[in-house]
């Protein structure tokens, strides 16, 4: 079973637009009563090298080491993508507890009921 804060090698593909694309980690962000479900998908975030992206709210930065990654990455929260469960197959680590609340904080940044005042 995948569990929430774990980061996998996935597959995007070719690029397309502003889509991932490409092999790159992704952290799965659903929470582990829906990953144990017969479900066959799965909620996550992609991760970047693009250290720029460090500046978007609610994105984070992570350490070259932490959840074993090879170098500094940031965990881009404003793009959540579903895929299917059986693509979690190459298992690169897991983030810590304060970690996975940081990026829950931050997609909830995207998420929550805001206006726009004009």
């Amino acid at each position: 079973m995948v569990k929430q804060g774990e980061l996998y090698w996935i597959d995007f593909g070719h690029p397309g637009g502003s889509e991932a694309a490409f092999k790159r980690p992704f952290l799965i962000i659903q929470n582990n009563i829906f990953n144990a479900t017969r479900v066959n998908t799965v909620v996550g975030c992609i991760l970047t090298s693009n250290l720029k992206r460090k500046e978007v709210p609610g994105c984070v930065l992570l350490k070259k080491g932490e959840a074993n990654l090879s170098k500094e990455s940031v965990i881009n929260t404003t793009q959540l993508y579903t895929i299917n469960k059986h693509e979690c197959i190459e298992k690169i680590g897991r983030l810590s507890e304060r970690r996975i609340k940081e990026v829950i904080k931050g997609i909830y940044l995207l998420i929550e009921p805001k206006e726009i005042f004009e």
